[in-house]
């Protein structure tokens, strides 16, 4: 049974207003079990979308892979475009050599809020004013439920919604094996989706994606020394 949000409109409401407004929706797909289910619902209901990949660090091979599989199994092109936290941890120099510190002081690169970054993309894309659908689900945590009860699982002055939010994790996964979907690398390795820097994701990025590790240190050559902190292994 979906979880009951108080005061809102259930997923299959959400799903049928979104149909009969026939206004263009941007799906936010992280290649993530909940977005992956996003887009089933959507498809399902007959509703048309884009969808849209933020990438975390430019051309990592096994997102390139993860995005050709479901633009090949779910039949639509997927827009990828930077993440705002691909700027914000160039200009706060994570991991960088000293070297580059002036090189990236003197690219004064742009630093893109969430909100300024789905502008951009909408004009991009040329869909004005299109909704921004997620796959947050009010069972992920307390938080999350108590957010839709307070700003609602459809915020008309954003233009947020989340298309499945009284989904329950079972659903999620009925839907991804209805659709024969198979969950990306991610979740083999990290358990999850990649979406950071830290320790938990670069020491198995490392041991298990060998060329991709040496990617990311290509933009930040001083990534490793998380791991050295944390292993306290001689850095090499």
């Amino acid at each position: 049974m979906p979880t009951v949000i108080k005061g809102q409109p259930t997923s299959a409401e959400v799903l049928e207003r979104l149909k009969a407004q026939n206004d263009p929706v941007i799906l936010c797909f992280s290649c993530g079990k909940d977005s992956i289910a996003t887009w089933i619902a959507l498809e399902e209901a007959g509703i048309d979308f884009t969808p849209v990949y933020l990438w975390y660090v430019p051309h990592l091979s096994f997102v390139d892979d993860e995005l050709e599989y479901f633009e090949r199994k779910l039949g639509k092109k997927i827009h990828a475009y930077p993440h705002p936290s691909f700027y914000r941890w160039l200009n706060s120099l994570v991991a960088q050599a000293p070297e580059r510190i002036r090189v990236i002081e003197a690219a004064k690169l742009p630093e893109p809020t969430y909100e300024q970054l789905w502008d951009l993309v909408r004009e991009d894309l040329n869909l004005p004013n299109a909704w921004l659908a997620d796959g947050v689900r009010a069972a992920d945590s307390i938080v999350r439920r108590a957010s839709f009860v307070r700003n609602g699982v459809m915020k008309g002055r954003s233009r947020k919604v989340s298309p499945i939010a009284d989904w329950l994790k079972g659903e999620v996964y009925d839907a991804i094996e209805r659709r024969g979907i198979e969950l990306p690398i991610d979740y083999e390795i990290w358990g999850r989706s990649f979406d950071g820097l830290d320790y938990r994701f670069i020491a198995p990025m490392r041991d298990k994606l060998p060329d991709d590790f040496a990617r990311l240190k290509e933009w930040f050559p001083l990534i490793e020394a998380d791991i050295v902190r944390n292993e306290g292994t001689v850095w090499g």
